[in-house]
């Protein structure tokens, strides 16, 4: 196929979609990337130009090429244990809380997960704190709104070069090492791969669950939202939260402007009291 150049139009009518659609506000500046990204899905299925491709997604019966569409564009970076200090305010000031309350049941969240590295570091954290199998029933839901990501997370196969920040003592107790046709790749061990469950949740609509959490990772996610659309989510995270438990955010990320009931502790993490 040849060149097609993404007009003015198609810009704004596929950022008023994905806007509608899940919250992501792409500006002026992001034409570059949706042209690149869409332009492949273009290639993929065979559309002429970007008009007939909208005409096509937004229907509401191809709404798997919506999906498609929506991994397209969404940027996914992350790597284990990122933000380091978010993981030792859970080990020095959530957990032993946990300890003293008696609270075997832990239920932890991921919003944004991309391919797991979070979810599983989550999981790494917990076991290293509280150990095991000490009677501790630690369950991590783990979402994203691409399905690519979701399935890479499933796998749980990384490069190696993806945990070489992981200290040694860890790299053997949480993971395995690749031979033969997967040398230079570790995989998580099944015993943390069985402590996280991922499920593809589009945040802007309603959570698809009654279950509160204890805490609540979504980090690097709401720089791509509206000040409107921050709100609104972080009001849902709320309600989603237990008393006294916690919210993080990415330290890219501030709530400022933002109104919400959560009690500011430290930089880019609250609690709901």
């Amino acid at each position: 196929m040849d060149y097609v150049d993404l007009t003015d139009r198609d810009f704004r009518r596929f950022s008023e979609l994905v806007y509608a659609k899940c919250g992501i506000n792409l500006h002026e500046g992001k034409k570059t990337l949706v042209r690149a990204r869409l332009g492949k899905r273009l290639r993929q299925g065979g559309f002429k130009d970007f008009n007939t491709y909208y005409q096509f997604v937004s229907q509401s019966e191809n709404e798997q090429e919506l999906v498609q569409l929506l991994d397209a564009i969404s940027t996914n970076l992350t790597s284990f244990f990122r933000e380091e200090k978010h993981f030792d305010f859970l080990k020095e000031k959530v957990f032993p809380v946990f300890v003293e309350k008696r609270q075997k049941k832990i239920r932890v969240w991921s919003a944004g997960c991309s391919s797991g590295e979070e979810p599983y570091s989550l999981a790494i954290c917990s076991f290293e704190y509280f150990g095991a199998s000490n009677g501790y029933d630690i369950q991590i839901l783990a979402s994203d709104i691409s399905t690519r990501v979701l399935n890479q997370a499933r796998q749980a196969v990384y490069k190696e070069e993806r945990v070489a920040n992981i200290k040694q003592a860890l790299l053997r107790k949480y993971f395995q090492r690749g031979v033969g046709m997967q040398e230079g790749n570790v995989r998580v061990k099944p015993f943390v791969r069985n402590a996280v469950q991922f499920e593809r949740i589009n945040l802007m609509e309603p959570f698809p669950f009654q279950n509160k959490f204890d805490i609540i990772f979504c980090r690097n996610v709401m720089i791509y939202f509206d000040k409107e659309t921050q709100e609104r989510l972080v009001n849902k995270f709320s309600e989603a939260l237990t008393g006294g438990g916690y919210l993080f955010i990415g330290h890219s990320e501030s709530l400022t402007g933002v109104t919400h009931p959560l009690k500011y502790t430290m930089p880019t993490i609250y609690c709901k009291n």
